[in-house]
């Protein structure tokens, strides 16, 4: 959508970059003491072949990235039965683990490797995991409204030259919001997709957001995230109501259709 590449473009190079100064570093949580309150956050090992980061929404929900869940060179969709979660990853042990037993994305989603940025209205999925991980020290997140311009927010991830233990970025901001896409000042690598981006309120950590994509305006590099509010009520409506299926794997029923944007002349990759 070319609206939307302008918007990028004023932002990244005209607003004051005092805005992103506040954006705090990567902060490794490397012990039990760092990872406290995060362990709902897990790496998320798929097929064998890739991996992404994923967070907890119930006991037996993972909230991440539809297209995680898809071969890079086939554009087939992995087997559920093919991926495991594992809560709290550190340091080659997880705080619990449970395998997949079927993963529901929306229908207005379509995966395209070569063209990422058409899918990150759409970039959200809910694994549903064969047991429930019920542990004191693991608490599923809540989630909330997607937040407005400028506001704070914090993202944990896995990456690939951080894959053994997650990363806390206390501090990042929105510098867009359009037609479902955040454009944040988030850090963001290859193995982020899926991980959630956080609001705090008095303290306690809310969902409003799932990584995407990194991308680059000009020599500025950004993240984009999906907007989680209608969508995630319709991935909802179709784990609670056993949904329908495609081709043998669920997919959701469409509750509404409001169209996909399109997006254009930005360097868009996918991590």
């Amino acid at each position: 959508m070319r609206k939307l590449v302008l918007l990028l473009a004023l932002i990244i190079g005209f607003a004051p970059l005092a805005r992103a100064e506040g954006d705090s570093p990567l902060r490794m949580l490397m012990t039990g003491d760092d990872s406290r309150g995060w362990e709902a956050v897990g790496r998320l090992n798929i097929a064998g072949r890739a991996m992404c980061t994923g967070a907890l929404i119930a006991p037996d929900i993972v909230l991440t990235a539809a297209h995680c869940l898809f071969d890079k060179d086939t554009k087939e969709r992995f087997a559920a039965s093919g991926i495991e979660f594992l809560a709290g990853w550190r340091n080659g042990r997880a705080s619990a683990h449970a395998r997949v037993r079927r993963t529901v994305i929306l229908p207005e989603y379509v995966y395209d490797p070569e063209d990422p940025a058409r899918r990150v209205r759409n970039d959200i999925a809910l694994l549903q995991l064969t047991r429930p991980i019920r542990k004191t020290s693991i608490v599923p997140f809540q989630t909330a409204e997607r937040p407005a311009k400028w506001d704070q927010v914090e993202v944990v991830s896995y990456a690939r030259d951080r894959a053994q233990s997650p990363s806390l970025q206390e501090s990042c901001h929105v510098l867009a919001r359009q037609s479902g896409t955040l454009v944040l000042s988030c850090d963001v690598d290859f193995g982020s997709s899926g991980a959630p981006v956080f609001v705090m309120k008095d303290g306690v950590p809310y969902i409003v957001s799932v990584v995407s994509a990194k991308a680059e305006i000009g020599t500025r590099k950004v993240s984009l995230a999906a907007a989680l509010e209608k969508p995630l009520a319709e991935l909802m409506a179709g784990i609670e109501n056993e949904v329908t299926t495609k081709n043998g794997l669920p997919i959701v029923r469409r509750l509404t259709d409001d169209g996909s944007p399109r997006h254009g002349g930005a360097k868009f990759l996918r991590p």
